[in-house]
């Protein structure tokens, strides 16, 4: 089983063991691009620009398949969460075609990889069912479907779809698709370092230094590159892309069926937020996957509830065996519906990034890799200025630039705070966490299992705001741009690149008194 930036467990995580890379990086070597990210984005955009010409290196801070790639359901769709009539209104008719043919061109760049490196990920062509259950839905639906025929996708009106729903109106798409994940970005690795690319985990980038060249400092030393690439999910640092850009976490669930009764196809209902179905085998079990229940990162006060009401929600349609696995993810969304492909707004021409994918980052993933591999080699595309997140405008009062933001204050440096104390104020039991007043001082607490504290400063080393806890993933959470910390204070997501402040707790009065009086 691989990490992930979560405590549960995803279907796909828990069925695979660690990628272990082949090849060594060199640190005198000045490669073309540095590619930061070890998503299906990243291994997708490396790919294809080690298969271009160019000397790439891929840093992972932790290992390839941490972040959204690791807890994503998988759905390859072409019916996106922004509707192209949306996209239409938005931008133009002609954009929301470009769209249309970007996203069908990365479903079958996914394929043309699986055939090519001989990827055995579960690859699957299917149809997809939408439906509504009243008239307001119903409403709504018709105006997807005509705006999707628009756009040449097939989509005919069914009479009866393959889940036991009461509906009113539902449709079919064709073309549709699903996979394994993680065993798609396996093969996309080992192909990269076939070609000759480099992959570094355990890598975290620290700071970036663009002058003649781009001099990444990482926690395994510092690497060179003409080029450098976030497909972190979110770019670290400050930038405008992060006051454009609204986190959500989002729950699923893989199930075992006590019938049997496995959809072959991908299942979406009209609710606010709507719930998703699908099925998947894995090492020979089919398992049905059900998603839903998003909300803003850092503001659902208990997270577990969301789990609980999508798993009761399964089983009020679905005759469900067991619950094998139940996990989160996060995801990105853009200020007008598309995602912010290309040169990173303030920086250089040679920092690129790509973010926003919404809830279609397994489809946008491929069109971001093809977006950002024309720019570099010359190419250039109409995807280049629909994509370009130069397209946001600045706010007034936020300077447009982009920092590791190294001036974060160490509130509580040298400080040792009296564990009895801390527990008799918060009052927590194992397991549970509290953002506490102390002597005129905010303290993050965590008690875990064994009943042992642990205390971080709350302040998130992003833009300062103030994490809350998220019990279903034992997490801090930041609420203004996604930041996440494990309860010790590590950083999980971006666009913190710092971990938080760790306090020092004493469970011996004698040596806070002495401390105090030093």
């Amino acid at each position: 089983m691989i990490q992930r930036d979560a405590s549960t467990i995803s279907l796909w995580q828990g069925n695979i063991d660690p990628f272990q890379p082949t090849l060594m990086a060199d640190h005198t070597a000045t490669y073309d691009v540095i590619i930061v990210g070890g998503g299906i984005t990243g291994l997708t955009t490396a790919l294809l620009l080690q298969e271009a010409g160019k000397r790439c290196l891929l840093l992972e801070a932790n290992n390839i398949g941490f972040g959204t790639t690791g807890g994503t359901t998988a759905h390859l769709n072409t019916i996106l969460d922004t509707t192209y009539e949306q996209i239409e209104k938005n931008f133009s008719k002609e954009d929301a075609g470009l769209v249309r043919e970007s996203v069908g061109a990365a479903i079958g760049l996914i394929q043309q990889n699986i055939e090519r490196f001989s990827i055995d990920c579960g690859f699957d062509y299917t149809d997809a069912y939408l439906f509504a259950q009243d008239d307001q839905q119903t409403e709504a639906l018709e105006a997807i479907a005509k705006s999707a025929r628009a756009e040449g996708i097939n989509i005919t009106l069914q009479d009866k779809i393959p889940v036991p729903f009461h509906f009113t109106k539902a449709y079919k798409f064709t073309e549709q698709a699903r996979f394994n994940p993680l065993a798609y970005i396996y093969g996309l690795a080992r192909a990269f370092e076939k070609a000759g690319g480099v992959i570094v985990q355990d890598c975290r980038v620290i700071d970036i230094h663009n002058t003649k060249h781009i001099k990444v400092d990482t926690t395994t030393g510092e690497f060179t590159g003409m080029n450098i690439v976030y497909a972190t999910h979110i770019p670290p640092g400050i930038n405008l892309v992060h006051l454009r850009c609204i986190p959500y976490r989002s729950y699923a669930l893989a199930v075992r069926l006590a019938d049997n009764a496995y959809p072959a196809e991908l299942i979406y209902d009209m609710h606010e937020p709507y719930h998703y179905f699908r099925t998947q085998e894995v090492n020979g079990k089919k398992y049905l996957i059900a998603g839903g229940e998003d909300h803003q990162t850092g503001h659902h006060e208990n997270t577990e509830q969301c789990f609980r009401n999508l798993e009761a929600f399964v089983r009020e349609h679905f005759n469900v065996k067991s619950v094998d696995y139940k996990w989160s993810s996060q995801f990105y969304e853009s200020a007008d519906g598309l995602p912010y492909i290309g040169n990173m707004p303030g920086q250089p021409d040679n920092v690129y990034v790509a973010t926003g994918f919404g809830g279609n980052g397994m489809v946008y993933s491929g069109v971001a890799a093809m977006v950002i591999r024309n720019i570099i080699v010359g190419k250039h595309r109409a995807t280049e200025k629909l994509f370009d997140p130069n397209r946001i405008k600045p706010v007034a009062g936020f300077t447009n630039f982009v920092t590791h933001n190294a001036d974060v204050v160490k509130l509580f440096f040298g400080k040792l705070f009296p564990a009895h104390k801390l527990t008799a104020l918060a009052e927590m039991a194992p397991g549970e966490a509290q953002v506490v007043n102390y002597e005129g001082n905010r303290i993050a607490l965590y008690k875990d299992e064994e009943g042992v504290l642990h205390a971080v400063n709350p302040v998130c080393t992003h833009m300062k705001c103030e994490v809350g806890w998220n019990s279903a993933e034992h997490s801090w959470d930041c609420p203004c741009h996604g930041a996440r910390y494990d309860a010790d204070g590590r950083v999980l997501n971006t666009p913190a690149d710092r971990n938080l402040e760790h306090l020092d707790i004493s469970h011996d009065t004698t040596k806070v008194e002495a401390h105090e009086h030093i």
